[in-house]
């Protein structure tokens, strides 16, 4: 049993209250989700950096690493300016887009105890082990602005108690899942995903699925379509919301065993796993409220 919320902005006006909205809907689900939580965010993109396009970073560690020595020993390393911005146990790099692909090899050179948790034009990523409102504090939720935003609470049923095992999960640039449910054929799909070149860092069911969507958008799916083969594809229960930079998205599988809600206003789009999530949403007692169907995809996506 996990904790899922989602939101999504119609309305720029609410824009600063994101983070404080998210924080009060992840706080609920709570007693779905004691062991660990964590969040994204889609704000505003990195600025540019020496005239050229920047792209975001979130890395962490929990042995104490000096994030403003460690970008600037990448700075460098990769011959660039890297910006940073702390949050408790992670941090926020800014770094043009054309230094990606050396990233990873000096990071792993100068600290490899720093883990990537998520890259993104407008994503950041933040997780940690503890209790959902103890995170959300630790990392200042309250106080992020943006478009959209997922969020999960966990009770581990799988695999270890971890930060590497919290959710969201991301493995493509602003790409982000979280899951509630169980898949039953995740061992076999690594393996497939692995031989198409896909790594990694856990045991958890959710990072297959995640993977499993980054792969079917790296050949060409958008996420509606992706999210579509997936009922094909993925064997067990769950229910998924996903980020990208543009959007939302929302699945079910066909037996719908997990708890889920949906509300719609001319403001917002949000999504819980129990309606209590929502109630303290601006003009929810207006909404538009529904259990979201088994098998379809809901999308809601901004201009990019």
């Amino acid at each position: 049993m996990c904790g899922i919320v989602g939101l999504f902005l119609k309305d720029k006006k609410l824009e600063p209250e994101l983070g404080a909205m998210l924080a009060g809907m992840l706080v609920v689900m709570s007693d779905r989700g004691p062991d660990s939580a964590g969040f994204a965010v889609y704000g505003a993109g990195a600025e540019q950096i020496a005239g050229q396009a920047a792209v975001k970073v979130t890395i962490r560690s929990l042995t104490g690493t000096d994030f403003t020595e460690l970008a600037a020993n990448l700075g460098k390393k990769l011959g660039a300016t890297i910006g940073v911005t702390l949050r408790d146990t992670h941090a926020v790099l800014a770094l043009p887009v054309g230094k990606m692909n050396q990233l990873h090899t000096a990071l792993h050179d100068i600290a490899p105890d720093v883990a990537v948790v998520g890259i993104g034009k407008r994503m950041e990523l933040y997780k940690e082990v503890g209790l959902p409102k103890q995170v959300s504090h630790r990392f200042k939720l309250d106080k992020m602005a943006g478009t959209h935003g997922i969020g999960h609470t966990r009770m581990a049923t799988e695999s270890a108690v971890t930060t590497d095992g919290a959710h969201p999960f991301s493995t493509g640039m602003d790409q982000c899942l979280v899951h509630n449910g169980s898949l039953s054929n995740h061992r076999s799909l690594r393996r497939e995903l692995e031989r198409e070149g896909l790594g990694f860092a856990t045991d958890n069911d959710s990072e297959v699925a995640a993977s499993y969507l980054t792969s079917r958008m790296n050949k060409g799916d958008s996420l509606g379509q992706a999210l579509t083969h997936s009922l094909d594809d993925l064997d067990g229960f769950y229910t998924f919301v996903v980020g990208t930079e543009t959007g939302f998205g929302v699945l079910r599988d066909p037996i719908a065993c997990k708890p889920a809600v949906m509300a719609e206003t001319d403001q917002y789009v949000a999504f819980g796993s129990e309606y209590r999530a929502l109630v303290d949403l601006p003009k929810i007692n207006a909404a538009k409220v529904w259990e979201p169907e088994p098998t379809k995809v809901y999308f809601w996506e901004r201009a990019a």
